[in-house]
């Protein structure tokens, strides 16, 4: 019902994720978003943006909330303490996801007290469009459709159909002290076997398979929070080895400000940001899982290359909204326009990549065929104006073109000296040389581009990444003119959007707020790095999850959740703070 479930602060959100789609989880146990069979398709619990559907597991008494992941694991656990008792309810999506086929695992563990909830499942395909068809019983297993998914639900015999069409199943379930119990949803796009999986071996294999996908990581300055962000980052990892922005569309930036946007699809830039963190601790599976999917793309797009694809690999498509309400201060939108622009500094991302994983000696001869396409497409196309970072209205961005230049050096120092490596030199002093005449302040740091004398955040990466040694004054100057002017006690600001005090016009961005802990570091300033380093890992809600932004006056995530690039970065800090730069 409208309401029931009323969306939360995001920091009251946990992730549920298999690769394939992901859920968000809220405090009342309520699943109230959760796209199947993949990470684009429609929504089958859309509550969050004011859809219909939901799936809630919930105590009965008046209680109060908290919750934790298993380390190194997207499996949560809710805990309540109620006015009856403590107990707790273990979640998770079955671990690896099938492509086809969602599992949501829930179990009630009634120790010490007894646990008395009440269930609701109401699925509704297609952001709320197709409710739950035919639901019915046999031997302890509901059967039932929503659209053209299947949804087999079993451990919950004793719920009854409600409603007219009996859309929604609703059940009083009482757990006894010392005991368990199981509630198994399968979503699925194609036929299933006749008998649900059994939940003990789902969660077995979900726990092994998540022990092996999630390094230890304990040569870090903060290891648990980095095999968070690790598993954080393996659960938004398709097969395809494309790692989706975030799980989720339309949660607004800035309320009324129409900033909602769709990050369910595979930004390169931010595939290629993420395999680099990785990449800065060993070449653990992430870093080959971004390295194929840019490969891919690359072989397949050239010069052409898009900024984003699904998750498939496929394109993106358009903007259009669907009728909802959106999530308070916001509205609805799936798509993105960002498939039709044109962003130089992809390629600079991907060939920094390509040359971390040379460096570790895991790029194959498609990847190296993949790095040289890059090299040629900045070749061909820095002249043009682009997008940028932030997908802003064409222009000649010194960041574009500066962290192409990074690319190009990295990658040429990561195999043997030949011709090709030397023309990738030569291409990158090109770029450094024109971005000096047309886009350096006279003050000696770098604006954005030749017609803005401005800051700005996204000029700190190629400061991170190489493009010039850590000792050019250009490096000294940006750095220090940014943190002067766009950062505000130990959060940063991408750039002025206007006459407004800073976090009157955006939230903090957190990606900028770790690329200066990163940039501090690369310079020698140890106190700077860590404290920039500890200042945003804060920045999150008790399920350690970060969005995009934070708005800093109410202390709240903004935008959409989990935000991969900012969990990446987190990631590279904990790896790099811990040793010299470069080691």
């Amino acid at each position: 019902m409208p309401g029931e479930f009323p969306p939360q602060p995001l920091d009251r959100y946990a992730l549920l994720a298999d690769g394939e789609r992901g859920s968000m989880v809220g405090p009342f146990g309520d699943v109230t978003w959760m796209c199947a069979p993949r990470w684009d398709s429609g929504a089958v619990f859309s509550t969050l943006i004011g859809g219909r559907g939901v799936y809630a597991v919930t105590p009965v008494a008046r209680h109060v909330w908290g919750g934790r992941y298993e380390e190194g694991s997207l499996i949560w656990r809710t805990r309540w303490i109620t006015e009856e008792g403590v107990f707790e309810c273990r979640e998770a999506l079955a671990f690896p996801g099938d492509p086809h086929c969602a599992v949501i695992l829930r179990r009630i563990i009634a120790s010490p007290d007894r646990a008395r909830l009440a269930v609701v499942l109401e699925p509704r395909a297609d952001f709320g469009q197709g409710p739950l068809r035919a639901p019915h019983e046999h031997d302890g297993v509901w059967t039932g459709a929503a659209g053209e998914l299947r949804m087999p639900w079993s451990g919950g015999a004793n719920a009854r159909p409600e409603g007219p069409e009996g859309h929604r199943l609703t059940m009083d379930l009482t757990v006894e002290p010392g005991t368990h119990h199981d509630l198994v949803l399968e979503i699925s796009d194609r036929e299933l076997p006749p008998r649900p999986p059994e939940a003990a071996r789902c969660w077995a294999e979900t726990e092994t398979a998540w022990e092996r996908a999630v390094p230890r990581l304990q040569g870090t300055v903060a290891p648990r929070d980095a095999r968070q962000s690790y598993a954080v980052l393996r659960g938004l990892t398709a097969r395809s080895g494309g790692m989706v922005a975030a799980a989720t569309t339309s949660l607004p930036e800035r309320a009324g400000e129409d900033r909602n946007y769709d990050y369910r699809y595979v930004w390169i830039r931010d595939l290629c940001i993420a395999g680099q963190a990785v990449a800065a601790d060993e070449a653990h599976p992430l870093l080959d899982d971004a390295v194929r999917f840019a490969t891919a793309r690359l072989l397949d797009d050239g010069p052409g290359l898009a900024p984003v694809y699904t998750a498939e690999g496929r394109d993106v498509p358009g903007q259009h909204r669907l009728e909802l309400p959106g999530y308070p201060g916001g509205h609805d939108l799936v798509g993105n326009r960002g498939g039709e622009q044109f962003q130089l500094d992809a390629f600079g991302e991907a060939l920094l990549l390509l040359a971390a994983a040379a460096r570790h000696d895991r790029l194959d001869d498609d990847g190296r065929r993949a790095a040289e396409t890059a090299a040629q497409a900045i070749d061909r196309r820095w002249r043009e104006p682009d997008s940028g970072m932030w997908e802003l209205s064409p222009r000649h961005w010194a960041h574009s073109r500066l962290i192409c230049a990074a690319g190009l050096r990295a990658m040429a120092r990561a195999g043997p000296s030949t011709a090709r490596t030397a023309r990738w030199t030569e291409l990158a002093d090109a770029l450094i040389a024109d971005t000096a005449a047309h886009s350096l302040h006279p003050s000696g740091r770098w604006q954005r581009s030749p017609g803005d004398p401005g800051l700005d955040g996204a000029l700190l990466m190629p400061l991170v990444r190489g493009a010039l040694p850590a000792d050019d004054p250009r490096n000294a100057a940006t750095l220090r003119a940014y943190t002067r002017r766009l950062t505000d006690d130990h959060f940063a600001y991408r750039f002025r959007h206007d006459g407004r005090p800073l976090n009157e016009a955006e939230g903090a961005f957190l990606l900028c707020g770790f690329a200066v802990a990163l940039a501090q570091h690369r310079q020698g300033h140890e106190v700077e790095a860590y404290r920039w380093f500890e200042r945003n890992r804060a920045a999150c809600g008790p399920a350690g999850l970060y969005s995009e932004e934070y708005d800093v006056g109410l202390r709240q995530m903004r935008g959409n959740l989990p935000q991969a690039f900012v969990h990446a970065l987190m990631l590279e800090c904990a790896v790099r703070l811990n040793r010299p730069w470069g080691a």
